[in-house]
């Protein structure tokens, strides 16, 4: 759980702030160059590999949230936008994760992940990207229907329809295996028709994302910032941290679409 659960009464006046930050691939790479020191634009853009013009940018954006400003040539971090950072985020943990993780939390839609599961992201630091290739393009999904064919256990987050994944739950279901499914409110109808599943619980979120847990492997997916999912990628675990990150998440969204 949280380290301090007294974090959480101040989260919401400050998320806004934090999502500004964790929106932004090239923002979160100018937090942790400056958290490590203060630093010019020269240094910044030669610790960071991003173009001048981008560091520029986004450095003006964070000068206006009163997140950095600009001392004898060189930036440095606010002291609010450092503690905040340290308290809510963990960013030293999180930086790790950034290079890591690159290609599926840029571009990609992650504020519909409930606060306190943002706040837990450092949690994540032994999953792995999974991407789909040219050789091998439904990598992704032969791996979940590999990982739920193996199931004692599935809590699943599904916000589209996928016919193989449904027909291992339908046949996971009918041995008596404990599944629990949340779809979108909007298509519940077609998931009631087609899966043949007779529980399912909706939720609400026009945008959400994909999540599957079992007894011995964790599974995300993102949607685009274009408002597709992008099956070529996927952060999967089988570390004990990350299954029981996993299932907060699916417990705080849960709690946060009733």
């Amino acid at each position: 759980m949280f380290k301090n659960d007294e974090y959480l009464e101040d989260l919401d006046t400050i998320f806004e702030e934090v999502k500004f930050s964790a929106n932004s691939f090239v923002r979160l790479k100018i937090l942790a160059c400056l958290f490590e020191k203060p630093q010019n634009m020269k240094a910044m853009t030669d610790h960071t590999g991003l173009s001048y013009s981008s560091v520029s940018s986004n450095i003006h954006d964070m000068e206006l949230k009163d997140m950095v400003y600009r001392q004898n040539n060189r930036y440095y971090l606010t002291s609010s936008a450092k503690i905040k950072i340290q308290n809510i985020l963990e960013l030293k943990r999180v930086i790790c994760l950034l290079n890591k993780f690159f290609n599926i939390l840029d571009g990609h839609i992650v504020d519909v992940i409930p606060n306190e599961s943002v706040a837990e992201l450092y949690l994540l630091g032994k999953a792995n990207l999974m991407e789909s290739s040219g050789v091998d393009a439904y990598r992704t999904y032969n791996f979940i229907e590999k990982c739920l064919l193996d199931a004692e256990s599935v809590k699943c987050i599904m916000p589209f329809y996928q016919e193989q994944f449904f027909t291992v739950l339908n046949d996971l279901i009918s041995k008596n295996r404990d599944v629990e499914i949340l779809v979108p409110k909007r298509d519940l109808e077609v998931f009631e028709e087609k899966s043949g599943i007779e529980y399912l619980t909706p939720f609400n979120e026009m945008d959400s994302f994909l999540l599957i847990v079992t007894d011995d492997v964790m599974i995300l997916g993102l949607f685009m910032e274009n408002g597709f999912f992008d099956q070529n990628r996927l952060l999967t675990s089988k570390n004990e941290e990350c299954i029981e990150w996993a299932n907060r998440l699916f417990k705080n969204f849960k709690k946060k679409n009733k």
